[in-house]
């Protein structure tokens, strides 16, 4: 089968894979029927994921069809239409008790595929701890509308939720690419008083002005000013930075009011300097770290309701033969592309 592969750094490359087989009880095997490039995949590309594995097939934002469940699979059968967790899990440790799933200790666990084993970027993936790792898509609910839900979306809801964001609150969001938009869709659900994105591409501004009216828009050079004219008490009550940009780390807590909670959801290339002297007297609560995939079930029943909806985000659709160009144009940011559908 073909199977897009890391291969190096700076180099992937579309090979030819067995078909995966079940090694443990608790795997599935999931037919690929959609899978998506995420920027986490260009930082695997560009080295700056030092867990990944060259030689492991790369993508982990996927929805397909079950194929073949090991003996200890429950959750999910053979026939039935999946999303795929970005994290696996084991449910059972301290870490996955209390809801941190990306911390996970089983050797499965966290973010491991497209990894640290092989992912969804093919025609079949072995998924294991399939009990916690799927999620049954309902029948009303189509493929594109689902493709999401493991990764970015689960990402975005996330980190919406550990913000503890209320109607009273003014939120800024520091970066309108997927993650962004995915995050703001999720802000949204809790109904704060002002919601602000930040974002420097003009395409992207457009994009949320199109399709999210409501919400108000500034660029990082105009950030500080804007946010000071459009919230009280000296900045905003909640900052969640999604774009992981040389200066947006920086730009995020200088835009949160004093006792605000700045959510660090971004990914970066380069380590980030916590200025504690500048910081000084601000008192900010910090909240980082990777997503806590655990809520797939109830995004799903999100978007059944019509409450969520992510398809805008696909913009370019290309078929698995044609991935090279699918990341041609989405690590470039060319032709106005959100989000690609791999078909």
């Amino acid at each position: 089968m073909l199977a897009y592969s890391y291969i190096e750094k700076g180099k992937f490359a579309l090979v030819e894979k067995p078909k995966p087989v079940l090694i443990e009880p608790t795997d599935a095997i999931v037919r690929v029927t959609m899978s998506s490039i995420c920027s986490s995949d260009i930082h695997i590309k560009h080295g700056s994921v030092p867990r990944a594995v060259p030689g492991i097939t790369v993508g982990h934002e996927m929805v397909g069809v079950v194929e073949e469940v090991g003996a200890k699979v429950t959750n999910v059968k053979p026939g039935e239409r999946v999303t795929v967790n970005v994290e696996t899990y084991c449910g059972e440790c301290f870490f996955c008790k209390n809801g941190y799933v990306n911390n996970c200790t089983n050797p499965d666990g966290g973010w491991a595929l497209g990894c640290r084993i092989d992912g969804g970027q093919t025609e079949y993936v072995r998924v294991p701890l399939a009990n916690q790792g799927l999620n049954h898509i309902p029948d009303s609910v189509t493929d594109e509308q689902a493709l999401f839900v493991g990764d970015v979306l689960a990402t975005g809801f996330w980190a919406a939720r550990i913000s503890e964001i209320t109607e009273e609150d003014s939120v800024l969001i520091i970066g309108a690419g997927p993650t962004g938009i995915c995050t703001l869709l999720c802000v949204m659900l809790h109904k704060p008083k002002h919601i602000i994105v930040c974002e420097k591409s003009e395409e992207r501004r457009r994009f949320v002005q199109a399709h999210y009216p409501e919400v108000l828009l500034t660029t990082p050079e105009e950030c500080k000013e804007f946010v000071l004219k459009h919230s009280e008490h000296g900045g905003t009550d909640r900052v969640l930075e999604v774009a992981g940009a040389d200066d947006t780390f920086r730009l995020a807590w200088e835009c949160a009011r004093p006792n605000a909670i700045v959510t660090v959801v971004a990914l970066y290339d380069q380590p980030q300097i916590l200025p504690l002297p500048q910081m000084y007297g601000k008192n900010l609560t910090f909240k980082t770290g990777g997503v806590d995939g655990c809520d797939c079930e109830e995004v799903l029943k999100l978007i059944e309701e019509g409450k969520i909806d992510t398809t805008p985000l696909i913009t370019h659709r290309f078929k698995l033969s044609e991935i090279e160009e699918a990341y041609r144009i989405f690590e470039n940011k060319l032709d106005g592309v959100i989000k690609v559908a791999v078909i």
